[in-house]
C-alpha cells in the first residue's frame, strides 16, 4: 500500500513538471507558427 502513495506523489509530480514546462514554452514563444516548417519541407 505504500508503493501507492509514492507512485501517486511521483505522478503528480511529474504532471507538475509537464505543465510548468508547457507554460514555459507558451510564453517563450515556442508555439507561435505551426505551419511554416511543415511547409518548408515540401518546397
Amino acid at each position: 500500500m505504500e508503493i501507492l502513495y509514492i507512485m501517486i506523489g511521483l505522478s503528480l509530480l511529474m504532471a507538475i513538471g509537464f505543465l510548468v514546462a508547457f507554460i514555459w514554452s507558451i510564453k517563450s514563444g515556442q508555439q507561435e507558427d505551426l505551419e511554416t516548417p511543415a511547409m518548408r519541407i515540401l518546397h
